[in-house]
């Protein structure tokens, strides 16, 4: 049995495929989504969608954003979905880089740099999964 996986940035759509199986992260942690699954919306959090159908498996970085699950569709409205093959070594640590250099000096900038730093750690999660 298939279900629908859609996901859209700001930008575009991104991804409108069948899947047999789905993982995401959610703010507070992650979450396998198959055939029937009970209605539900959440929060996304920071890492790898990984969509699965009979014939492969495809994996995108994601970051921030909601997602409901309704009649077999899943519809993910995100801020960034990425190809996991598109992220390389050299550029998750340049996010690890760039986020590690953001100030520090108020709660609001502390806040914004663990965020980067949690995009980068999950970016470079992916790199090493894809080494394997």
């Amino acid at each position: 049995m298939e279900m629908k996986c859609i996901v859209v940035t700001p930008e575009r759509t991104i991804l409108d495929k069948p899947a047999t199986f789905v993982s995401l992260p959610l703010f507070d942690g992650e979450i396998g989504i198959a055939w029937n699954h009970s209605p539900l919306i959440g929060r996304l959090g920071t890492g790898e969608l990984c969509i699965k159908n009979e014939q492969q498996s495809e994996s995108y970085f994601i970051s921030q954003g909601f997602v409901e699950v309704y009649q077999n569709v899943i519809t993910l409205l995100t801020g960034h979905a990425i190809p996991a093959s598109e992220i390389t070594q050299d550029s998750a640590d340049a996010a690890r880089h760039a986020a590690e250099i953001k100030p520090k000096n108020s709660l609001v900038e502390v806040e914004l740099r663990n965020a980067a730093l949690l995009k980068a750690q999950a970016m470079q999660r992916i790199v090493k999964k894809g080494k394997k």
